[in-house]
């Protein structure tokens, strides 16, 4: 009877660790969507440094942590021929606040491909 219990247990914990490893890679290509009820702060000053060839520039904003906003700095980015660059922002939405994570666009609609019903259309108006 204990070995039955004991074989039970560790098929359970194997079924378990195999679920958790299957399911892992989609819930960490899903992005979250962060939706707070108090605005952001308006943007800080943050002098534009010359630019650099090769690379963009992706603007300082700001990012809730779960408590607060907190201010990320601005960087330089490696440039990706092609597309053009999609800073982050916030949009009120209901009276709520979302965030939309920097991007890359392809097809400079400013609809990220993977949500665009018609990416490279070249008729779109």
């Amino acid at each position: 009877m204990k070995k039955l219990a004991v074989t039970l247990v560790m098929g359970a914990a194997s079924f378990l660790t195999l679920g958790t490893a299957v399911m892992a890679p989609t819930s960490a290509m899903a992005q979250p969507v962060i939706s707070v009820q108090v605005a952001p702060p308006p943007p800080r000053h943050e002098p534009v440094p010359p630019p650099r060839r090769g690379y963009v520039w992706a603007p300082g904003h700001y990012e809730w942590n779960g408590h607060r906003y907190v201010w990320n700095n601005g960087n330089w980015m490696r440039e990706r021929p092609g597309y053009a660059y999609r800073s982050p922002e916030w949009r009120e939405h209901n009276g709520r606040w979302e965030y939309q994570s920097g991007r890359w666009d392809n097809d400079r609609d400013g609809v990220p491909n993977r949500y665009d019903r018609r990416p490279n259309d070249p008729n779109r108006s």
